[in-house]
């Protein structure tokens, strides 16, 4: 059980980063539909959205919400976007990589 956590941690930048791209998201939001592909803790992803505002990667912004006070929703930067893509080719290298092995070693 605890190689699914790591594994979870190791792509959670990514697909959070996916997901912003997509469209801008509040905290809730992306916790939400990153629910719909794996299974996080909420707790895991707002350190994680912290730091991405802090390396330039995200920024954020208010917006008024109809139920309750205003969300802070987060947008990739063009740095963001620059990053996500050099991650998104190396995922890919990394899975074609790791599933030539899995083939090898039947």
């Amino acid at each position: 059980m605890n190689v699914i956590i790591q594994f979870k941690k190791g792509v959670l930048e990514l697909c959070v980063l996916v997901l912003i791209r997509k469209k801008d998201q509040y905290g809730y939001e992306l916790a939400q539909q990153l629910s719909n592909y794996i299974e996080v803790a909420e707790g895991a992803l707002y350190p994680l959205l912290r730091r991405l505002v802090k390396e330039g990667y995200c920024e954020t912004y208010l917006q008024e919400s109809n139920e309750g006070p205003p969300r802070k929703y987060y947008r990739l930067t063009q740095l963001g976007a620059a990053y996500l893509s050099l991650m998104v080719a190396e995922w890919k290298q990394f899975v074609t990589g790791i599933n030539h092995l899995l083939e090898d070693g039947k």
